[in-house]
């Protein structure tokens, strides 16, 4: 899941077009870095693409066509340690299951459920790292960075 990048790493940026909006990638050639839903007055795009971008576009095509990718694109998740955990665990969740903020930090080793949601907010790869399949108590849909609305497509489509 993490691979190494020095300062001097070239970083590319690409917009990818969405069902629910336009995601910007941001990435070396070793690794995608940041996958987040932007406005589109923002969109910027490098010319070339780096082959970690080029299969995190092919992994967004399968998802979004109904289908489950069945590779991770490489990935640079810079966080703290306790954020490092509970990344890895979101990688986890099984495609179209959700799991409740408190089961998550059992798993982690965490008494809060805050502050587990305080690390989900900070997850740097929306979609692939799945933090919109964590869910309050009793399946209630609570808390996604990119809005609820969207919380609620992303676990739709992977139910169908």
């Amino acid at each position: 899941m993490k691979t190494t990048l020095k300062s001097q790493d070239v970083r590319f940026s690409v917009c990818y077009r969405s069902p629910l909006g336009t995601i910007l990638l941001t990435g070396t050639e070793q690794a995608l870095t940041h996958l987040r839903f932007i406005d589109e007055s923002t969109a910027i795009s490098s010319a070339k693409l780096p082959p970690a971008l080029e299969q995190t576009i092919r992994w967004l095509d399968l998802y979004f066509n109904g289908q489950q990718p069945d590779f991770l694109p490489p990935l640079h998740l810079q966080g703290t340690p306790f954020q490092q955990r509970v990344w890895r665990e979101l990688l986890k969740i099984t495609y179209g299951k959700t799991l409740t903020y408190g089961s998550l930090a059992q798993r982690v080793g965490c008494r809060s459920a805050q502050a587990v949601g305080q690390a989900l907010h900070r997850n740097p790869i929306a979609i692939i790292v799945p933090c919109h399949r964590v869910v309050g108590a009793g399946g209630a849909l609570t808390g996604y960075a990119y809005g609820l609305p969207r919380k609620q497509s992303l676990l739709d489509m992977e139910r169908l």
